[in-house]
């Protein structure tokens, strides 16, 4: 059993490694090709904002097709549609056409949409005890796609001449080419499915509580909250770094180094993440998540040289990887396991619109107001969490008390 664990959280580390490469690429890039391809200059995020929308739209029908044909099929069916958006992005690029760059980020969204059921599929291939172990130990594959993705993104921009960033795109094709051959080898037990017989006699599927029951529950509410919006702040400031830095006069190289050093800050901590989360609790890295999303929006206030950009987007990275992994991690101990696909797919759901929103408003922010008020933009994002993780912390502690007095 053992080795078979193994087995499966190596493969789908490599699965993260390959998608947050190419996530790092579109990052790097996206709006910089907009903003050359747009007419209107306020679109130039529009691009990521649609693989977002992608993302937000394939979570649910991803559950369901996991529900019915399993993860290991679902995934390599969802690496079709990467290789589909690399084409499609390389090919707007060389006909210097907009919509259908859109097109293509929107289809790489879609990927990514049922790609990011790897995590839960990591905290399902273990006991309950190692879940947030095995959630941070899939997401280390992002301190490998930090170095690729950028780096790629900088070394390819030139690779076609007269169509910049077109060889980027090129290599994204391969880099998904490569993760369909990786799904391939993945292996999951088959859970026994809970049954039931109706009034009739006939045998009907259980799928546990209801949803609005599930959603309603404290600590659900909370980790779709933290995830929901820590995810918002870090898509909010992170798409409109490039255009904030391209339009202060920074080379493209600076650009990606400040890139790379972010993505790293997002997958790194997940070295110790889940054994934080172990010996702490979710709370207290959740409340850190908060801490680092308030120090990047303070640097990023106090001045705007290469090594601000850089403190704040590392700061920016570690939020993230905290509130996402605690969420995650969280978010796994409210269902059981016949509730799952519906309990994961509206917490998908949720977080993708809402980054859908914050990476749309952030390009248009940045070009009508500045780089000042994209910041102050995320404060009141970080002080949800912030109270939520309180309004938790007071409900659990007057729970305990009603306990003891009972």
């Amino acid at each position: 059993m053992l080795s078979f664990l193994n087995r499966n959280l190596s493969l789908l580390t490599v699965g993260v490694c390959i998608m947050m490469s190419c996530t790092s690429l579109i990052v790097a890039t996206a709006a910089l090709v907009g903003f050359g391809l747009a007419t209107d200059k306020s679109l130039a995020t529009l691009p990521i904002a649609a693989q977002f929308v992608g993302t937000m739209l394939a979570s649910v029908p991803a559950a369901m097709l996991m529900q019915r044909l399993g993860r290991k099929t679902t995934f390599m069916i969802a690496a079709l549609f990467g290789i589909g958006g690399g084409t499609i992005g390389y090919q707007a690029i060389i006909n210097h056409h907009f919509w259908l760059f859109v097109l293509g980020t929107f289809s790489v969204g879609i990927f990514q949409g049922f790609a990011n059921y790897m995590r839960y599929a990591a905290a399902e291939s273990v006991d309950a005890p190692d879940k947030s172990k095995a959630i941070s130990f899939v997401m280390l594959g992002g301190v490998v796609a930090a170095v690729i993705g950028p780096n790629l993104a900088k070394y390819s921009r030139e690779w076609i001449q007269g169509a910049e960033f077109a060889g980027s795109y090129a290599s994204v094709i391969g880099l998904y080419v490569i993760i369909l051959f990786v799904f391939s080898f993945l292996k999951f037990e088959e859970k026994n499915k809970s049954a039931r017989l109706d009034e009739v006699g006939n045998t009907t599927r259980d799928t546990g509580r209801s949803l609005l029951i599930i959603a309603k529950q404290p600590r659900y509410i909370v980790a779709l909250l933290s995830g929901m919006l820590g995810y918002s702040v870090m898509s909010f400031v992170m798409t409109a770094t490039p255009l904030a830095m391209d339009q202060s006069a920074f080379l493209f190289n600076d650009t990606a180094i400040v890139i790379q050093w972010h993505v790293l800050a997002m997958f790194a901590p997940s070295f110790v993440t889940g054994i934080l989360i172990a010996r702490f609790g979710v709370i207290k890295i959740l409340f850190s998540g908060v801490v680092f999303g308030f120090l990047c929006v303070g640097i990023n206030l106090h001045g705007m040289s290469f090594w601000h950009y850089l403190m704040a987007l590392v700061c920016l990275g570690i939020s993230w990887n905290f509130l996402f992994v605690g969420s995650t991690s969280m978010i796994t101990d409210t269902y059981e396991e016949k509730e799952k696909n519906k309990a994961q797919a509206l917490n998908d759901f949720a977080v993708f619109s809402m980054v859908t929103v914050a990476s749309l408003s952030s390009g248009v922010l940045q070009n009508a107001f500045g780089w000042q008020l994209v910041n102050i933009g995320a404060i009141p994002l970080l002080l949800v969490i912030l109270f939520a993780l309180i309004w938790l912390v007071i409900k659990n502690r007057v729970n305990s008390e009603l306990k003891l007095e009972i």
